[in-house]
């Protein structure tokens, strides 16, 4: 008989002790789940080379804890990488004007350098680079400073020379020193074209400030064989910022060399206006890549792009930039508010001029965008 009760003892020990456990992760999924309903999610998209993943950095180095010790150490290979790629283009191109442009004595190699050229050009085809050192990085400085390599370099727009290209080449002996560790810039100007699908979650507020949204921001590839993995992301996504690299009305698609990149951002942000699942959603609009922007508007014409065709200069310096600007803004607002149905005029559409590199920019822009969010919300939940 003790022993029967001794076991009915047990078991119902058992039994509560299952029940208290059961009870501790139901309040737990309880408490994630009312935690996810406060997360706002936010979709990073945009076209290719528009600079929407060097913002989503700027987001990892600006409101969390940044890059750690092997995070920035496997930054090495893709520097490397980018300037390897970036040599190349740059050989290969001037070769490329030196057999075709009407010009083409400007961009004939120095004969003392063609087989420093030709080595690189080689390294840079490869699949898998070697480590930069101090002898390679010199001889890419050599190349690097031939009149031809330079007069090609004018004319990168036309190549795919990447935005770091001039960045990594001034640092060429630091990017090679034996005992290198990418710096917050070396990685903000490193490219790595993105593919699939990345995520992170920050407030602009601080991390560990109860004040403030939190957001979990996606970033997808920007490539068009990359765009068929957004559409699982659409649903339920608090606010859409597009990505347009307004530097980018005179170059052409690194997947379509038929088409110019400007033309492309269009479409694609008229197609995903079009898309049902965002008649409620808040677009937020960067208009990216100002800094490059100011400094070429001066030299090619924006009506080049056949979108921006209709577009006169009317002045010089600083008050031609911001014409020029106001004209590309004002494109896209037309374009929006053209796109847009009437069931969707009342979603919040804003318009910021970023530069992706700029971290005090971002950290500002960012803390607007939280702020128009939080004040949506206050409006949708009837408290303004």
């Amino acid at each position: 008989m003790g022993l029967l009760c001794s076991r009915n003892r047990g078991y119902h020990e058992a039994d509560s002790e299952e029940n208290v456990q059961a009870e501790e992760i139901e309040r737990r999924i309880e408490q994630e789940t009312k935690a996810e309903k406060h997360i706002q999610s936010l979709l990073l998209l945009g076209t290719g080379e528009s600079g929407k993943s060097t913002i989503f950095k700027q987001i990892k180095l600006l409101f969390q804890t940044g890059f750690n010790d092997e995070e920035l150490k496997s930054y090495i290979a893709v520097i490397h990488a980018n300037v390897y790629q970036t040599i190349k283009l740059l050989h290969d191109g001037s070769k490329e004007l030196a057999l075709n442009d009407t010009e083409s004595s400007k961009y004939v190699l120095s004969t003392e350098h063609k087989d420093i050229g030709k080595k690189l050009s080689q390294i840079g085809g490869q699949l898998d680079y070697p480590c930069l050192d101090k002898e390679l990085a010199t001889e890419i400085e050599t190349l690097w400073k031939d009149d031809a390599i330079q007069q090609t370099y004018a004319r990168g727009f036309e190549l795919q020379v990447p935005d770091c290209a001039q960045y990594f080449m001034e640092n060429l002996h630091r990017l090679a020193d034996a005992n290198y560790i990418p710096t917050k810039d070396d990685i903000l100007y490193a490219r790595v074209r993105s593919t699939g699908v990345v995520e992170i979650q920050f407030s602009p507020v601080g991390e560990h400030k109860k004040s403030g949204e939190v957001y979990r921001l996606f970033d997808v590839g920007g490539q068009r064989n990359e765009r068929r993995k957004w559409i699982h992301l659409f649903e339920g996504v608090s606010a859409v910022i597009f990505c347009a690299a307004i530097s980018d009305y005179d170059q052409i698609l690194f997947e379509d060399e038929n088409k110019n990149r400007m033309m492309e951002t269009k479409d694609l942000f008229e197609w995903v206006l079009k898309q049902p699942c965002f008649e409620k959603t808040s677009f937020m609009l960067f208009l990216n890549k100002f800094d490059i922007f100011e400094k070429k508007i001066l030299k090619v014409p924006l009506n080049v792009c056949e979108w921006f065709k209709d577009y006169q200069p009317v002045s010089t310096g600083k008050q031609e930039i911001e014409h020029a600007y106001e004209f590309v803004k004002k494109k896209f607002e037309e374009l929006y508010f053209q796109i847009t149905a009437p069931a969707c005029v009342d979603r919040v559409f804003k318009v910021y001029r970023t530069t992706a590199l700029d971290q005090k920019l971002i950290k500002k822009t960012f803390k607007l965008v939280d702020e128009t969010l939080r004040r949506r919300n206050l409006f949708e939940a009837g408290l303004l």
